[in-house]
């Protein structure tokens, strides 16, 4: 049983599929119930296994209840794969005070809470944070890799099994190419390198298709 925040978008989707596809229970958590249930039904079609749960992972007691839910569940939770990588497109001087601190609870903060809670609740279950990505240009994301660095390198000391991936840009929607990423969880996933914690892996990716103009654009020049 692994559990997958913003598993509804972005690189969340990626891990949740991969994860399904090797057999895992996956449970997808999220703010948005429509496109959790249109995911998880996805997996299911696949022949996956996944159930949604909506929650708010920048709150620790959504994400202490959605714990608690799933353990109500299954009775077990054997890892956590938290993205953590929420990014904003305005420039580090125009970032308002509000947007810094949304990055904030849902990068920083969240990794915090869910680490605390494992530790006091479930100190053998694993994390596996991924971090905002290798192409943020601002500088709002370096003290937010800082402090997850940090807290996943710290933690080791602890005998908590915390790792964190730093993906080399966002990701692109396109599941071959955002594989690597996937791969690199899974990998952190097996038992065998459950001795591996407090580190922290970049991992460099294809490069994302460039975004081109409709066809339609030469046909009109032609007319």
């Amino acid at each position: 049983m692994i559990a997958v925040t913003g598993a509804d978008t972005g690189y969340g989707k990626t891990v949740s599929a991969a994860l399904a596809r090797l057999g895992a229970s996956v449970v997808l958590i999220g703010n948005n119930s429509e496109t959790l249930s249109a995911q998880a039904s996805a997996l299911e079609h696949s022949g996956g296994h996944a159930i949604p749960i909506k929650a708010d992972v920048s709150v620790p007691l959504d994400w202490l209840s959605a714990q608690t839910r799933i353990l109500e569940i299954f009775g077990e939770l054997h890892g956590i794969v938290h993205l953590a990588d929420k990014r904003t497109h305005a420039s580090f001087t125009l970032l308002s005070e509000n947007e810094w601190m949304e990055l904030f609870n849902s990068n920083v903060k969240s990794s915090v809470a869910i680490a605390q809670i494992l530790g006091r609740r479930l100190p053998g279950t694993w994390l596996t944070i991924i971090g905002p990505h290798g192409d943020e240009p601002g500088l709002q994301a370096h003290p937010q890799r800082g402090a997850i660095r940090g807290l996943v390198e710290a933690a080791a000391r602890e005998d908590l099994r915390l790792n964190m991936l730093l993906p080399s840009r966002a990701s692109c929607g396109d599941e071959a190419l955002d594989r690597p990423l996937a791969d690199a969880v899974l990998a952190l996933a097996t038992p065998r390198l459950g001795h591996l914690r407090g580190n922290v892996m970049d991992v460099p990716l294809p490069p994302a298709p460039k975004v081109r103009l409709p066809e339609v654009t030469s046909v009109l020049n032609a007319l």
